[in-house]
């Protein structure tokens, strides 16, 4: 078996979906908030396995979300065991970008998430009790971290920054239809309800994965602590995970684009993760 490889890609909330990014705490701790659910879902009795929709209110959070968004239905994925109330590691993905590299992963390839996070003080209350940024939002931030001198891990971006948070070591990849395909067609869905029954585009009406992955349930999960890949000079600024270990150049938007490691990065950025 050749050494493993990883995928890095950008999930979880942002300033467009739900309208607040989550936090990551002064020692690089930090909470996972999924987006929202975008499409149409089938009916309760159509899910391959017998569960409800998650809301916002379902979720094990720290803080408190909007009472708008309680209700709203979230689009858990990744999911982790444990993690939320799931119970399975999967990823499903619809968009060709993503799917195909995703696609090319072997069982024991890693497949590993990042979120742009915001700088919180421990005990942040949350983004608002209405809607994000309303008059009851908890505006701390890393501004107001600095100016009280409040110790923040050296690695961590100002303002906001892109973090390693979560990974899973593949299981097997389901791509365009079947289990060896390239990512260019919807995954057959009776094959995707078979290996990942409660993956979140199983509940889309109609299924849209182009990729759906599968991980080790032992070997997979939220990080204890996040692995900065912004600069801690500026959220935008890409750190040497990036520049030098990954194929993305660091130039642009790079915290929305999918990264790819080879074998001997791989080992390098496990090392880091493992890292206390």
């Amino acid at each position: 078996m050749s050494d493993p490889r990883a995928l890095a890609v950008n999930v979880a909330a942002n300033t467009n979906e739900p309208g607040f990014r989550g936090p990551v705490y002064p020692d690089g701790s930090f909470a996972y908030v999924p987006i929202p659910e975008s499409a149409a879902t089938l009916p309760r009795e159509r899910f391959p396995v017998d569960e409800s929709m998650p809301t916002y209110g379902d979720l094990d959070l720290p803080f408190a979300v909007p009472a708008s968004l309680r209700e709203t239905p979230v689009h858990a994925d990744p999911e982790f065991p444990g993690v939320h109330g799931r119970e399975r590691a999967t990823y499903g993905d619809p968009y060709g970008v993503k799917a195909g590299r995703i696609a090319a992963l072997g069982p024991g390839d890693r497949l590993l998430f990042y979120a742009t996070l915001t700088p919180r003080p421990y005990g942040w209350a949350g983004p608002g009790e209405e809607r994000p940024g309303d008059a009851g939002a908890d505006d701390r931030d890393g501004a107001w971290l600095r100016e009280r001198g409040i110790a923040v891990n050296d690695d961590l971006a100002p303002d906001w920054g892109a973090y390693l948070f979560a990974g899973m070591r593949v299981e097997r990849v389901l791509s365009g239809g079947d289990e060896e395909g390239d990512g260019g067609g919807v995954v057959d869905r009776a094959v995707a309800a078979e290996r990942a029954p409660t993956n979140a585009h199983l509940k889309r009406d109609p299924f849209d994965a182009r990729v759906v992955a599968v991980g080790d349930p032992e070997a997979s999960g939220l990080f204890d602590r996040v692995v900065p890949l912004s600069s801690p000079d500026a959220g935008s600024e890409a750190n040497p995970i990036v520049t030098d270990l990954s194929s993305d150049s660091g130039k642009g938007p790079w915290w929305r684009r999918p990264m790819a490691f080879d074998a001997a990065a791989t080992s390098r950025l496990l090392a880091r993760i493992d890292r206390p």
